[in-house]
């Protein structure tokens, strides 16, 4: 199995060695530049491409920013996700950060466990997102077939069962999957098995947290509890709304980026949803009731 592509950029040598030695036991192959220029030139014309970027924030000659800027603006590099590292850690740089789409970001100095929670994080999410987007652009043909739908899911596994499904009856799939699946394990996680976002955030960074979602799904008090996506299609839009049997949630805080919580590995699937994904993104009631559309033009 071919080690995942990993592009590290830092005018500093002795930061580049440090991000070397904490990796070292991951299974990536990293390219490292010091030269910001040499780096966006090895992008252009790597084979395979690379399936992370870890890019410094302050540099001389094309500054982090204005690099993460050029990379979002290609669509063959849009995807790749970045982990901006930085001194620069104020709520105003971090939300410029973000929405240039740094959505995963380390502070100066850190430990050798945060680089490499946040490394699996980015890259599991890659990996998720490029399993849903291949099937859902599979089933795109079959489901314009589908007028009014719905379904019940419990596990993650439903949940990545049927966004393939979903997302294929949208004029782009592949933007639509991500979103859909993030809403979707929001229903299950936090909805119907109550795991908090601070008992997320812990279970990512040990690398638990499937596992203590299969747990809970075998406690007397979660047992059978479901969600349920009802797809409504339309000359105009795609409407999927999903509704969980939980408590509901202070969702105000979530459907922007926000800066404090930009260092977390967990907290910004929503807000992504809402800006990537759909036309709009509504939540009703306490929080169990969300309604995503996706325009048809």
């Amino acid at each position: 199995m071919s080690k995942e592509r990993v592009l590290v950029v830092d005018d500093e040598q002795l930061n580049l060695f440090i991000i070397d030695e904490f990796l070292e036991g991951e299974a990536l192959a990293l390219e490292t530049h010091s030269d910001p220029l040499q780096a966006w030139a090895a992008i252009q014309s790597a084979a395979p491409p690379f399936s992370l970027v870890i890019l410094d924030r302050m540099m001389p000659g094309l500054d982090g920013m204005e690099f993460l800027r050029r990379m979002k603006a290609e669509p063959r590099f849009a995807e790749i996700p970045v982990i901006m590292q930085t001194a620069a850690s104020s709520p105003d740089q971090v939300r410029q950060g973000l929405e240039a789409g740094a959505y995963y970001y380390l502070t100066k100095p850190y430990e050798p466990e945060a680089l490499i929670s946040i490394t699996r994080a980015a890259l599991e999410d890659r990996r998720s997102r490029q399993q849903l987007i291949s099937r859902a652009i599979r089933l795109e043909e079959a489901q314009r077939l589908i007028c009014n739908v719905e379904y019940r899911f419990v596990t993650l596994e439903d949940v990545a069962n049927l966004v393939p499904v979903l997302a294929a009856m949208c004029p782009r799939p592949d933007a639509v999957a991500p979103g859909l699946s993030d809403l979707m394990v929001n229903a299950v996680e936090h909805g119907n098995l109550g795991v908090t976002y601070r008992e997320k955030s812990l279970l990512k960074w040990e690398g638990d947290w499937e596992g203590e979602i299969r747990r809970r799904l075998d406690l007397p008090q979660f047992r059978g509890r479901f969600a349920t996506v009802r797809a409504e299609l339309s000359p105009h839009a795609v409407v999927f709304t999903i509704i969980d049997q939980g408590e509901g949630f202070d969702w105000q805080k979530f459907v922007e980026f926000d800066p404090e919580r930009a260092f977390d590995p967990n907290g910004r699937g929503i807000a992504m949803a809402k800006a990537m994904s759909f036309s709009s993104l509504n939540y009703q009631d306490k929080g169990n009731i969300v309604v995503a559309t996706v325009s048809a033009a």
